[in-house]
């Protein structure tokens, strides 16, 4: 049968493509990290209140990219290359999604337009991750070797998800609120193609590494592609729209420890 879980069993049980599943994750993760320290070293004085906020969002993404090591090398594996085509954070930011890395590297303080395009970009990826890990959580987050991991990784992406709506609509009400949409509108349509891009991409290695046949690989990409189908045609909303989360002051705290999977 042809599933979300058995797809990921299959993947979860082979070592070569649990490797790239992992390392593919871990880069993503790390370059996140990054980029959130970056902006919160450049916020500008009007919102400084923001940056450790900003600071907690990096640490979290340093620490899941350190999760996805250990999970690695808790099965003695190392991390491989990331193909280029299944890069989805570079991707995005090549594709002008997000703030240039140009302007992260520079000292010149970041303005109140740039942080409305950092939180409307990490709104919409945030959503994508939320949901993916929502998936994960409730097939595997009973697993004796990931299930932790997911669990974890899943409460930070449910945390990042609700400090994005709660500060976006913090801005909107200061008056950006043209400006956020805009921003959104933007970030989305061109988020659900390049997922669709990535996916088929990381498709087509996981299904070189596993032997599938070409029918099974057709099917898959055709399930991608009517999932992109319908979030051009529509499900893009779900990844702009604004409300209230029950999770307030998500990321007011600090970074809580964690034991590390090794």
């Amino acid at each position: 049968m042809l599933s979300a879980k058995s797809l990921f069993q299959e993947i979860l049980d082979n070592d070569e493509s649990f490797r790239l599943f992992c390392s593919i994750a871990a880069s993503g993760e790390a370059q996140g990290g990054w980029e959130n320290g970056r902006i919160a070293a450049l916020v500008p004085q009007s919102e400084r209140a923001l940056a450790p906020k900003i600071t907690r969002h990096g640490a979290d993404e340093d620490k899941h990219g350190r999760i996805f090591d250990a999970l690695l090398n808790k099965r003695g594996l190392r991390p491989v290359p990331v193909p280029p085509e299944t890069d989805y954070t570079m991707l995005l930011e090549r594709h002008g999604i997000g703030l240039a890395h140009e302007k992260l590297r520079a000292e010149a303080p970041l303005t109140v337009q740039d942080l409305v395009v950092y939180l409307a970009h990490s709104r919409v990826t945030e959503q994508r991750a939320a949901e993916q890990m929502t998936m994960l959580r409730t097939y595997f987050g009973d697993h004796p070797d990931i299930g932790r991991a997911v669990k974890m990784i899943s409460n930070d992406e449910d945390n990042h998800l609700a400090y994005c709506h709660e500060e976006l609509l913090r801005l909107a009400q200061a008056g950006h609120g043209p400006a956020i949409q805009r921003a959104l509108r933007a970030c989305a349509l061109a988020e659900i193609r390049i997922y669709r891009d990535v996916s088929l991409a990381v498709m087509a290695h996981m299904g070189r590494i596993l032997g599938w046949s070409r029918t099974r690989s057709a099917l898959l990409a055709a399930g991608i592609h009517a999932v992109y189908g319908y979030e051009r045609a529509a499900g893009w909303h779900r990844l702009v729209s604004l409300r209230m989360p029950e999770r307030r002051n998500a990321l007011g705290g600090p970074a809580p420890t964690a034991p590390e999977f090794a």
